[in-house]
């Protein structure tokens, strides 16, 4: 048991030490200094710009920038329904899987630009090579989008008044090439020497203890896997996802992974102070993301250490804690860690079954996708922060009498209407959805009771923590849901429709205020400036996520995990 509490430990600390310079290298990066990487990346970055016409150069307002984000997505969107619905016939299929439904490619499209990642298929016997090399693609491009949408409000925060913000395209490039690409090579290189396979072979055989032939599905997997930790993305190569052994074949490729599937955001943190050249200002975004992953990380170890109520009910011993749904090589407490990691986080990736999870511990992993600002996503996780930040100013400062403002500029009427849609936005998708489904369910149980497969409280959990991973852009799910086909075109529209609207709206809204906000007026700090870099306004906005966030949750939260936890 302290083993593993160690290992929790060392993790996370090796992650904030790995965080600390990398955020000092993406601020160089985006305040456009040079490094010494230049020489290699340099020229790469200047063939996609010769390839593809852009004037790197070219500053953009933060309409511009929008437009170049939706514009790309859109192409790809289409490029990917294309593939995806004519795998069979297109090469690189060895094992001859099927193309998609309409549906379900409708679904897999949007999830992987939108940097979501919900399957609704098994990977190896889903997606043909090509196919997972294309959606592979999209985890660099959403990843990338999002870091480069993060890298606009750090211009737009800058103690000055304009209304150029950079250029999307160059920000977009070199989040690719110089931070996603290489830190990927790293990842999947350390995953092949430790056993992922690497190759675009089709199915192996061997002879199992028993004399059965059994066919083990392989491929290109190492690639998939670094860039769905590092982009925050989460689609597995296979079915299991990071539970699976050639995933994730131990301990040490999993402290890899979950290391890699919250460096960059909090990496996003550090380098928003090196860019503004506010360090205080970082670490207090920091110490309030922090706050918020441990107190959901601390309780979720504790309960999937202490084991089941319900085995312990049976007199049965629970000696490594609960372990259903959880693999022996990593045990309880490395699959509670995992758990939270890839929920507050965009990931979604899995090393265990979150269905299988005590209560309580479910309710935790929603909750980190409830609130979906403490690390969030690459740079997508900064936005959402953001917009909490801008509320929080706008309370304090009606408070102590005093224009609300941020950083030199004023809050007014304009830029709080666009806070409180997108801080609504997200309850309002995934409570608006989880009910249209429980209606469904309960006025015809019947002709939907392929959708649950356990009845009751945790059926409806199942319901609620599938919008909630779809708003959150987050892509795990519990899988007693029943999402194959046929049942699988109700889910597969909804979400898609959730994925879509709650993955570009809450970029537009921050990119508007930042961009609103960046061509007033720059008011020079005084003795009267509310000052949002000290721990008083930490708690503060720490509060507005809580009121907000998380107690928006509350109800639906009682009606699943919280009474299925008193139920037993």
């Amino acid at each position: 048991m302290n083993t593993e509490i160690l290992g929790i430990v060392i993790i996370f600390f090796a992650t904030v030490l790995l965080a600390i310079p990398l955020g000092r290298y993406i601020g160089k990066l985006y305040n456009g200094d040079k490094t010494k990487l230049d020489f290699i990346f340099d020229p790469i970055d200047n063939l996609f710009y010769k390839l593809s016409g852009i004037k790197a150069d070219r500053e953009m307002n933060w309409k511009q920038h929008l437009v170049a984000l939706l514009t790309i997505n859109l192409i790809w969107f289409l490029f990917s329904m294309l593939v995806l619905m004519n795998m069979s016939w297109l090469p690189l299929n060895p094992d001859g899987n099927p193309s998609m439904t309409a549906d379900t490619a409708f679904n897999t499209s949007i999830s992987f630009i939108s940097n979501t990642n919900l399957q609704h298929y098994s990977g190896e016997s889903g997606v043909s090579y090509l196919g997972q090399l294309v959606l592979m693609l999209f985890q660099f491009i959403s990843a990338g989008a999002g870091m480069a949408v993060c890298a606009v409000v750090f211009n737009a925060m800058k103690e000055r008044t304009t209304d150029k913000l950079g250029n999307f395209y160059n920000y977009f490039v070199k989040s690719c090439t110089r931070i996603l690409l290489p830190l990927s090579i790293i990842v999947a290189i350390l995953l092949v020497f430790n056993g992922t396979p690497m190759t675009f072979k089709g199915k192996d055989q061997f002879i199992s203890v028993q004399g059965d032939t059994v066919n083990v599905s392989r491929g290109p997997a190492a690639a998939m896997v670094a860039i769905k930790q590092l982009g925050t993305n989460g689609g597995g190569f296979f079915g299991a996802n990071s539970a699976h052994p050639l995933e994730n074949p131990n301990y040490f490729t999993n402290a890899v992974e979950v290391i890699s599937i919250i460096l960059i955001p909090i990496a996003m943190v550090f380098a928003l102070g090196f860019v503004l050249k506010r360090r205080k200002l970082a670490w207090m975004v920091f110490g309030v993301m922090m706050l918020g992953y441990l107190l959901l990380l601390v309780p979720t170890v504790y309960y999937e250490m202490k084991g089941s109520s319900n085995i312990a009910a049976m007199h049965v011993a629970q000696p490594l804690g609960s372990m259903e749904g959880k693999e022996v090589r990593f045990g309880p407490a490395a699959s509670a860690h995992w758990v939270i990691t890839t929920t507050v986080t965009s990931n979604g990736s899995v090393n265990a079954m979150h269905d299988s999870l005590t209560p309580l511990s479910g309710m935790f992993a929603m909750l980190g996708m409830m609130v979906n600002s403490f690390f969030g996503g690459v740079g997508v996780g900064f936005l959402n922060f953001y917009i909490f930040i801008i509320i929080a100013v706008f309370i304090s400062g009606l408070m102590v009498g005093r224009t609300p403002e941020f950083l030199g500029k004023k809050i007014e009427a304009k830029e709080m209407k666009i806070a409180t849609i997108i801080a609504l936005l997200h309850p309002f998708l995934i409570l608006s959805f989880t009910a249209l489904s429980s209606y469904l369910f309960a006025h015809d149980p019947k002709t939907y009771a392929a959708w649950l497969n356990n009845p009751g409280y945790h059926g409806f959990s199942e319901m609620l923590y599938e919008y909630t991973s779809s708003s959150a852009n987050n892509g795990s799910g519990f899988e007693g849901l029943g999402d194959s086909y046929p049942v699988s075109i109700f889910w597969n529209i909804t979400c898609g429709i959730v994925m879509l609207l709650s993955r570009f709206l809450p970029i537009i809204g921050p990119v508007a205020i930042a961009g609103i906000l960046a061509k007033k007026k720059y008011v020079p700090e005084s003795a009267g400036t509310l000052k949002t870099d000290t721990t008083t306004f930490g708690i503060m906005v720490f509060a507005v996520i809580a009121i907000i966030a998380a107690l928006s949750f509350f109800p639906a939260l009682a009606l699943g995990p919280i009474s299925e936890y008193f139920s037993k």
